[in-house]
């Protein structure tokens, strides 16, 4: 996906995860997220994703999960030992499945919490708050709002508008698409993408609509069972046959897994 002499902006080699020191769900996961791009992490529920996530933001420790094999890197220094608020402050934020908004709070109530790791002055904050009802309108329309009040697709954007106020240079997004009406989806994938080519923001998404994420995504893999078996450009993964066949439900195979593919291989990118 880059070239050897580029560094990645965001380096995920070799990952294995453990829960309760039992449970093997990572199995070597490598990804990489060049500066400036969106990248798209896919796969069905339980595929591995959302502890992907979980495992470059370090939110795993929380859930009794052990990193025990493998590293992570972010604008090349090793950051799987920081804690969550350290990453942001390099700016690195992620934004949770199912929005964890504050519902007691209004939605710019919401939004000033996102800031409270950056040292600004009331003129920077507010400035801050103007840039994200700039991209997400329909949060200045809700402002005074309770965000428990609201619906699904506000409380998306109120997540994403909070994350937007630590100042991150990447955002790992959980899930934006889970329980929102098709048409907010486009419209959270659209300000996501004018998010990428205006303000420069990298995006690693975990998303299982294959079909929504590859629209807007410039690179994807696909995980299955703890393990990367595909990826490369989102356009070659969009329409290659085996993708369309078992993701986005072009053809009706009824295959049980991606490895009964009849071109199915798994690439040894990393040896390590």
């Amino acid at each position: 996906m880059t070239s050897t002499s580029e560094q990645p902006y965001l380096a995920v080699n070799n990952i294995e995860v453990i829960y309760d020191h039992v449970i093997l769900v990572l199995k070597g996961v490598s990804l990489q997220v060049p500066k400036g791009k969106i990248v798209a992490l896919l796969g069905a529920n339980g595929a591995g994703k959302s502890t992907t996530l979980k495992t470059i933001s370090t939110l795993l420790r929380g859930e009794r999960g052990d990193v025990t094999k493998g590293e992570v890197r972010f604008q090349g220094e090793r950051i799987d030992q920081l804690t969550p608020n350290e990453l942001v402050r390099r700016g690195l934020s992620q934004v949770m499945e199912g929005r964890h908004c504050f519902g007691h709070l209004t939605i710019e109530e919401n939004l000033l919490t996102g800031a409270y790791t950056r040292r600004i002055g009331r003129g920077e904050l507010s400035a801050a708050l103007e840039s994200v009802y700039h991209y997400f309108p329909r949060l200045k329309e809700r402002r005074s709002s309770q965000a428990g009040y609201t619906s699904g697709g506000e409380q998306q954007m109120c997540a994403i508008g909070r994350a937007l106020m630590a100042n991150p240079s990447m955002i790992l997004l959980d899930e934006p698409s889970m329980g929102i009406a098709p048409q907010i989806v486009d419209e959270i994938f659209g300000i996501v993408k004018d998010l990428n080519q205006k303000e420069g923001v990298s995006f690693l998404l975990a998303e299982q609509n294959t079909s929504v994420a590859l629209r807007y995504a410039d690179f994807g893999y696909i995980l299955e069972n703890g393990r990367v078996v595909m990826d490369g450009a989102a356009r070659d993964l969009a329409n290659n046959e085996d993708v369309k066949e078992f993701y986005l439900g072009v053809s009706g195979a009824g295959r049980k897994s991606f490895k009964d593919m009849k071109f199915y291989r798994r690439r040894k990118r990393w040896l390590a």
